[in-house]
């Protein structure tokens, strides 16, 4: 089953155990997620993949789950993954469409903004549940601030595809959902780049209560893209703003409010 979002959870809903253990329903209502977790790795290896005969090198795939959890929320490099792996690139695309089918893990493309600047097009990977993606890298401690990060951008992944693609959950808010990022060096991103028909809603997610400017780059790097409705950024501070340019500070509580009512 897919993870549990927060209006399926409502009071239940505590983003800090989320991050941790995930919110899959069989996970949730356990007395020990962390034991849970790992039998549910177990299970997925020994059911989904051995008894199905998805693969023929188990302990290969074995050997590229945790590498692959590590590119969690990250741009892809599949012969990097492929060395880390000890298995061809080949077979690595071939593991990552399982992952795909076997709804763990999914792709996000690189958008064309074409905004004067050469673009990545190698795509990012999302895990689709925090819980899980900690269970097969054996992360055993409370996430840390930096793991936070990626675990927090992963979460928001999940909820946008849930709510935005007709044939996984909720709804069908958008079209498409990209992320976006000048090619070379530095930190200028945009998580995610929601199409609907003509129009663009550009989201940064922050794992962070107070943000600097800094943190808008990404969003200000692409406020020239055509038919860009909005700027957001999500983050854990409590307090709706709004910067002079038109970007959106918003508060966990108030973008979970926006995906529910599809107001987004």
């Amino acid at each position: 089953m897919a993870p549990l979002v927060p209006e399926e959870l409502g009071a239940d809903f505590d983003l800090d155990r989320v991050l941790r253990w995930g919110s899959l329903p069989v996970i949730w209502q356990s007395a020990d997620p962390q034991d849970s977790l790992q039998a549910y790795v177990h299970m997925y290896l020994k059911e989904e993949i051995q008894t199905e005969a998805l693969v023929r090198n188990l302990p290969g795939f074995a050997r590229f789950l945790p590498v692959a959890a590590l590119f969690h929320g990250q741009v892809l490099n599949v012969a990097s993954l492929a060395r880390d792996a000890g298995v061809a690139r080949s077979t690595v695309a071939g593991y990552l469409d399982i992952l795909a089918d076997t709804h763990l893990a999914w792709l996000v493309p690189g958008f064309e903004a074409k905004l004067r600047v050469k673009e990545r097009q190698h795509p990012k990977l999302y895990w689709v549940d925090p819980g899980v993606v900690r269970a097969v890298r054996r992360d055993r401690h409370p996430p840390t601030p930096i793991e936070r990060g990626s675990l927090f951008e992963g979460w928001i992944a999940t909820l946008l595809r849930t709510y935005g693609d007709p044939d996984v959950g909720l709804g069908a808010r958008y079209d498409d959902i990209f992320y976006w990022a000048p090619s070379g060096p530095g930190e200028v991103e945009v998580d995610f780049v929601l199409r609907r028909r003509h129009e663009h809603i550009a989201i940064e997610a922050k794992a962070k209560a107070s943000l600097h400017s800094r943190d808008m780059k990404g969003l200000r790097a692409i406020g020239d893209l055509p038919g860009l409705r909005r700027r957001i950024m999500v983050f854990l501070g409590e307090r709706k703003f709004a910067t002079d340019d038109g970007i959106e500070g918003m508060p966990v509580r108030h973008f979970l409010t926006e995906l529910e009512r599809g107001t987004l």
